[in-house]
């Protein structure tokens, strides 16, 4: 199947230069060749003699006419392309070959031809194609947590449930459209469609406080682990307030997103924030923070991801008498397709204080990055 140009990781449908010679050759040929460690060779060494037939000298992708098949290579030189997707993904599929990310098999497999060092040295050069530094790299990328805001700018799709029994049963359905503007900015929209069982026993449905949002990720170093956004939301009084579907008044929420990388896939997000209604009669100001901590764990180290999370979500409105409401919330995020650009997350929201008149909700969502492909695709 022909591969996009501005897919992720689909990429090195090259190097068959390097892997002709390797696999051709038999084991103590390929020993005799191989060069002592002190003329290790580097990234650049490595590309060209066995990235380059394919991909060109400038990363750009050289024409069928000289690559001799139909699918249209990436330009490693597009940030938007080359940026997005962490170096374990690159990784995975310069190892084992397209087909472990449901990509075309003219990318061949070279973990029997260059050694582990060998290929983070060759990706880390071709992601050098890209020469703007502002494009915030995809390692810092982090699990999306069930509440915390992460700060990495997105393309992302989610339907998102929360369902609550305390009080009456209530599902709260989200769905969220996420659409990243160049190198550093995300603009988002959250549809609510919310139910709630009546007293007769029937169910009243209605649309809920329609919410716009734009972030900028204000700073990031992959190196260092760490990226920082700023954001705001606004909310529109859209919802069936004879429901209690909304609040009935336009809320500003600033907020900022801090990701943090950890040893051993480890991470923490954090954010924090202020809900400003425009009308304070109808509804107060708030002050809310939310930690999430956790780690991501691979299935045969190329397949199925597992990212367990705990979240720690505070809030307090800011009028005098009040105090801070705080929940844990333990969930689980899995990867369900080969390219990992579909996913999903469970888990329940358990109030620490005020339980008698707080209880627990069940919240997950499906998550479909889509600047990864289709949502049918990839699997």
């Amino acid at each position: 199947m022909p591969l996009p140009r501005n897919r992720p990781v689909a990429i090195f449908a090259a190097l068959p230069l390097l892997a002709a010679t390797l696999r051709a050759a038999p084991p103590q040929e390929r020993i005799a060749a191989a060069p002592p460690a002190s003329a290790a060779r580097s990234g650049a060494d490595l590309y060209r003699a066995a990235c380059q037939t394919c991909h060109g000298a400038d990363g750009r992708g050289n024409p069928k006419s000289l690559v001799g098949f139909d699918v249209e290579l990436p330009d490693f030189t597009n940030c938007a392309f080359a940026t997005p997707e962490a170096e374990a993904d690159w990784f995975a599929i310069v190892s084992n070959g397209g087909p472990v990310r449901a990509f075309d098999r003219h990318m061949p497999a070279f973990r029997d031809a260059l050694s582990e060092e060998e290929i983070h040295r060759v990706v880390g050069y071709l992601r050098g194609f890209c020469a703007e530094r502002r494009w915030p790299r995809g390692d810092l990328n982090l699990p999306r947590p069930l509440v915390t805001e992460k700060a990495f700018p997105e393309n992302e799709a989610l339907l998102t449930t929360a369902v609550s029994r305390f009080g009456g049963a209530a599902v709260g359905n989200n769905v969220v459209y996420e659409h990243r503007i160049g190198a550093r900015a995300q603009w988002e929209m959250s549809v609510p469609i919310e139910l709630q069982r009546t007293d007769a026993g029937g169910w009243t449905r209605g649309l809920g406080d329609v919410a716009v949002a734009v972030k900028h990720a204000l700073y990031h170093d992959v190196d260092r682990g760490s990226i920082l956004s700023l954001g705001t939301e606004v909310l529109l009084p859209t919802g069936k307030e004879t429901a209690g579907f909304g609040k009935g008044v336009v809320i500003f929420e600033p907020f900022v997103s801090i990701g943090q990388l950890l040893p051993s896939n480890g991470f923490v997000q954090a954010q924090a924030g202020i809900e400003l209604p425009r009308d304070r009669r109808k509804s107060a100001r708030e002050a809310f923070w939310r930690v999430a901590a956790g780690q991501t764990f691979f299935h045969q180290r190329f397949n199925r991801e597992w990212s367990p999370m705990l979240e720690a979500v505070a809030a307090k409105e800011l009028t005098k008498g009040e105090h801070t409401l705080w929940d844990v919330v333990p969930q689980l995020q899995v990867s369900l397709s080969r390219r990992h650009h579909v996913l999903i997350n469970g888990g329940f929201q358990l109030p620490v204080n005020d339980r008698a008149e707080r209880g627990r909700t069940f919240r997950m969502y499906l998550l479909w990055d889509w600047f990864d492909g289709g949502l049918f695709s990839g699997w």
